[in-house]
């Protein structure tokens, strides 16, 4: 047992860290791409094309892939891709852009379905062997990789505020103020190129960006355990053929499940409330007020509060369960949104550009921790097509919010997002009692070796037998 605890305790935090290296890079630079390519729109546009990738991607490749290839290659092979989109940022023209985009998007369909396949069956694994509730198991491992995570918005954005800080050319002119915050329209403000570094400082930032993300795929290739080694095995052997269409469409078969389609407003607003700080916040009240070098020490504040919270919320839901903290995610993000339509952001008033972003650190944390662990609760026994229509629809709210970006005034896009809270506030509630009155059952050990899908119905005892054996 205890060896089995400090090898699962070790994957977790293999994944944890890589990721950290890997969204140090690249949520520093998406968090700049508003300000950074802020000509004709090209930044955000980048971004809708990422999510627009990784939507379509997801509808068909996780689950086809991650049985293939299995959890591990497929986070390796997809952290790739995110390498991509910084080379793309050294000479940021629409071609290079839009093509990295959509290659980092077809990574990210496949990256985070495998994580989410790989924690969940680590927990419930783990849940097993010491004859816990695997709910709680999952929720904590899902706590410790979003406590490690999301720091990267600390390492990320520190590095990106340190590099641009050094040119002292960097000024907000002063006739911008009036147009920023809720009153802020696409036809009354670009960023003025005196806000924006030299550009030998934003290679310099690219080039430690890619040195980090080669670092993340390298760590992972080494040191993370193949733990579905054996189910890929026997999926090639056995059902690799004959099945490749049922696996495929997976992803579709599992819209039938009404559980599903009451998690898609939440799962949207996922993605519109952290493209809205990203896309929205960073360019229209800090970058318009204090100067994109103030992005980065603005975001730290947000990963600071967003690690420490996930950490917290992980462990926390086995006592308050997970509708008290949805709930106090739902009533923060509310009065953040209703705050920043009455706010006219100074650079007089530092403190308030950095109390936003730490309440909705604290309420993004729920949402990620608690929504993926709902998906690995509610759908244990189809990881692969559950996480990936979680990002199908998340990356639909992201690519929703980008894609408007660049056309509506803010104060409307803080509408959207209102509206879509209320929605997610309903459906989230309905789905909470409908798995009071009929609660999905614990997993097993022969679920997590035998899925749902028929995938592996044709595995014998002695093949099960081998299989349990590697595992313990």
């Amino acid at each position: 047992m205890t060896k089995l605890m400090s090898r699962t305790t070790k994957n977790v935090l293999v994944v944890s860290f890589g990721f950290l290296l890997l969204f140090t890079a690249y949520g520093g630079l998406q968090s700049l791409q508003s300000s950074l390519n802020a000509e004709d729109g090209r930044g955000v546009i980048s971004l809708s094309v990422i999510y627009g990738a990784m939507i379509l991607a997801s509808m068909f490749l996780p689950s086809i892939i991650i049985k293939n290839l299995g959890c591990k290659w497929t986070i390796v092979l997809s952290m790739a891709c995110y390498v991509s989109y910084s080379f793309g940022n050294l000479a940021p023209g629409w071609p290079s852009l839009m093509t990295t985009s959509a290659i980092l998007g077809i990574g990210g369909s496949l990256l985070w379905p495998a994580k989410c396949t790989y924690l969940t069956i680590s927990g419930n694994r783990r849940g097993q062997k010491i004859n816990k509730k695997s709910q709680y198991i999952i929720s904590q491992y899902f706590g410790i990789f979003f406590f490690i995570f999301q720091s990267s918005a600390v390492w990320g954005n520190l590095m990106s505020s340190l590099i641009f800080g050094q040119d002292s050319s960097i000024e907000v002119p002063e006739e911008n103020l009036q147009f920023c915050g809720a009153t802020s329209c696409v036809e009354n403000f670009t960023v003025a190129n005196t806000t924006l570094p030299g550009k030998h400082l934003v290679n310099t930032l690219l080039g430690c960006y890619i040195g980090l993300e080669v670092l993340a795929i390298i760590f992972v290739a080494v040191f993370l355990d193949n733990i579905d080694r054996d189910l890929v095995i026997e999926f090639r052997k056995t059902k690799g053929n004959q099945s490749f269409c049922s696996t495929f469409l997976a992803t579709f078969k599992l819209l039938r499940n009404p559980r599903l389609l009451l998690l898609i407003p939440l799962t949207l607003y996922s993605g519109f409330e952290q493209s809205f700080l990203a896309g929205e916040y960073t360019k229209n009240y800090v970058t318009c007020a204090m100067g994109i070098h103030y992005v980065g020490f603005v975001m730290i504040c947000f990963g600071a509060s967003n690690s420490l919270c996930s950490f917290a919320f992980g462990r926390l839901a086995q006592y308050t369960g997970r509708l008290p903290l949805f709930c106090l995610a739902a009533v923060t993000n509310l009065g953040c949104f209703l705050g920043l339509l009455y706010w006219k952001p100074h650079p007089d008033q530092l403190g308030m550009f950095f109390v936003f972003p730490a309440l909705w650190g604290m309420a993004d944390a729920v949402w990620q921790t608690q929504t993926n662990a709902l998906y690995g609760i509610l759908f244990a026994k189809d990881k692969e097509a559950a996480f990936a229509n979680y990002r199908i629809w998340e990356s639909l709210g992201f690519a929703i919010a980008f894609a408007y970006s660049t056309f509506l005034c803010l104060s409307t896009k803080i509408y959207v997002a209102l509206s879509v809270l209320a929605l997610t506030v309903v459906t989230y509630l309905y789905a909470e009692y409908n798995e009071y009155k009929h609660p999905t059952p614990q997993v097993t050990n022969d679920d997590l070796l035998q899925p749902e899908n028929e995938d592996f119905k044709e595995l014998n005892d002695k093949d099960i037998i081998s299989q349990t054996k590697s595992v313990n």
